[in-house]
């Protein structure tokens, strides 16, 4: 039974205040201060978890292996969103997509990718926040995330596995390809929230599911779930 719930999207970023700035205003959130470190950004449209920008000095070297998917209505929609965030300070970015691709593949002030879609039936009651992707992810990495958070898998086909919250609202969480994808950086990583004092026992817990120790002290602890990719736990506040 999980007893952590997921908390934040956290982005390692070079300058905080002006990635949550950027954020914010692509999603309409609110930014709780710029004066906190990390600096959250809160939604506004019933998403489940925050954004939460901390700072790193490391230069964004490859693509990233976590990314966003952004859902537009239709062609001229796409296209009208597309120029919006090109206006907030994102640029138009080549990670060898199809040259005729339905999707628009974009980059942050601080080059992290993310992409403008085209609603499908698969994210047909998505917000405007649709996804957050994991690639490439094996699918046994997908069914590790849904027994961590407890959300259900809603789709798995041919290697592309998805889960979301069990009220079934919200951002998916995708996973795939499994192949074919160079794996990049980890800036983008998932952030849980324990519940209490479970802090020891949830750490174990994801142990016995498949994730890895990579260090923790009383408050807070970093993992990495079966394909390496990094994860922070921390006590809830």
């Amino acid at each position: 039974m999980a007893i952590s719930r997921l908390a934040s999207l956290c982005f390692d970023v070079n300058d905080p205040a002006g990635a949550a700035r950027f954020w914010a205003s692509v999603l309409n959130w609110e930014t709780a201060s710029e004066a906190d470190d990390p600096i959250v950004v809160r939604p506004t449209d019933g998403t489940g978890f925050s954004l939460r920008f901390a700072a790193n000095s490391e230069p964004k070297s490859t693509k990233n292996v976590i990314h966003v998917d952004l859902v537009s209505e239709s062609v001229e929609h796409q296209r009208v969103t597309v120029d919006r965030l090109i206006e907030l300070g994102s640029a138009r970015v080549d990670v060898g997509q199809p040259a005729h691709a339905d999707h628009v593949v974009l980059a942050d002030p601080e080059g992290n990718e993310f992409c403008v879609v085209l609603r499908s039936e698969f994210l047909g009651d998505a917000g405007f926040l649709g996804a957050v992707v994991f690639e490439p992810a094996d699918p046994t990495t997908g069914y590790f995330w849904g027994k961590a958070i407890g959300w259900p898998v809603v789709y798995d086909q041919d290697g592309d596995v998805a889960i979301r919250a069990p009220d079934g609202r919200g951002p998916f969480i995708a996973f795939g390809p499994p192949r074919g994808v160079q794996r990049g950086e980890t800036r983008l990583r998932l952030g849980l929230a324990s519940k209490d004092d479970q802090l020891a026992t949830e750490i174990d817990r994801f142990v016995a599911l498949g994730a890895r120790r990579i260090d923790h002290d009383v408050a807070c602890a970093r993992l990495a779930d079966p394909d390496g990719n990094e994860f922070l736990v921390s006590r809830e506040p």
